[in-house]
């Protein structure tokens, strides 16, 4: 029997580093691909165009010939849309990890994972129609725009947040979640001083999740706002331009290898950026945790 339940292990173990080693090497071949097509385009030309870098970075042109405007709708999109999501997702899971009770939280977790169940485009389509009705009580001053497709994106992602926090919450010792009400502690004070601390680093990693998510959705900007040629947004109701828009614009409607490469350009640029924006959450993460935890 011991004998048997070794190989078992063993089998098991193997298993695991192979499903492991496929991935990772599916991941490098993607990568890989895409420096091979898109890495000979990449440079200040891609970005930029015939526009010099100054006055592109000085916005004294609205419209480029390169990416920028894509790459700056990009970042202003998962700005807007984690300032949005952030808060209400975060205090959300709070609720549900500490105070919600067995009715309620049942409900709602059901609520939840309905919500995270939503395809994209379902959601791309409400904030169409709610454009729409806007549109008829304004008139021309609501348009498919930038504030619509950042309030889509923070309700697509408002799920990852919630759970995350919940499960990063209710996931803490028991010993730890029990000495600071011991001491004298409120329970606002236990969860703002205690648990949010611990739970940190489990809750920036939803957030990268959330991050990412709002990085390469297409189906939610393309019916929200994003367009092939808007220029760089001057206010949250201006249409915008987006990485992943133009990424499925250029693979659907190239007319010449160059307009190819261009998009495989686009893609590699993208994933550069999430990278940057992993980067940055790690190191803010780790800056935070020490923050709160010794502060």
């Amino acid at each position: 029997m011991t004998g048997q339940r070794k190989i078992t292990e063993i089998t098991v173990t193997w298993f695991c580093w192979l499903s492991g080693l496929l991935l990772l090497a599916a991941l490098v071949i993607l990568v890989g691909y895409l420096i091979r097509r898109g890495g000979p385009v990449l440079g200040l030309s891609l970005l930029f165009g015939d526009t010099p870098p100054l006055d592109a970075l000085l916005l004294r042109k609205h419209v480029f010939d390169g990416l920028y405007p894509a790459l700056a709708g990009t970042l202003l999109l998962i700005i807007g849309a984690m300032v949005l999501a952030i808060p209400l997702g975060i205090a959300s899971g709070i609720y549900m990890a500490e105070y919600a009770g067995g009715r309620t939280k049942a409900v709602f977790s059901l609520l939840f994972d309905i919500l995270a169940g939503i395809p994209s485009i379902v959601v791309g389509l409400a904030g169409l129609s709610i454009t729409i009705f806007l549109h008829r009580i304004f008139g021309e001053r609501i348009m498919p725009c930038l504030l619509i497709s950042c309030l889509a994106l923070a309700y697509l992602v408002l799920p990852y947040l919630i759970r995350t926090t919940q499960v990063a919450l209710e996931s803490i010792d028991p010993v730890v979640r029990r000495t600071a009400p011991a001491l004298g502690a409120s329970r606002l004070q236990n969860i703002g001083r205690v648990l949010l601390p611990h739970s940190l680093p489990a809750i920036i990693g939803g957030i990268i999740l959330a991050t990412g998510r709002c990085a390469e959705d297409t189906a939610v900007i393309m019916l929200t706002g994003a367009v092939a040629s808007a220029g760089i947004p001057r206010s949250l109701l201006d249409q915008y331009e987006a990485l992943p828009f133009y990424i499925y614009y250029i693979s659907a409607q190239y007319t010449s290898p160059d307009e190819l490469a261009t998009g495989f350009g686009a893609a590699l640029l993208l994933l550069l950026l999430c990278s940057a924006l992993l980067v940055l959450a790690l190191v803010l993460q780790r800056r935070l945790t020490i923050f709160l935890l010794y502060r």
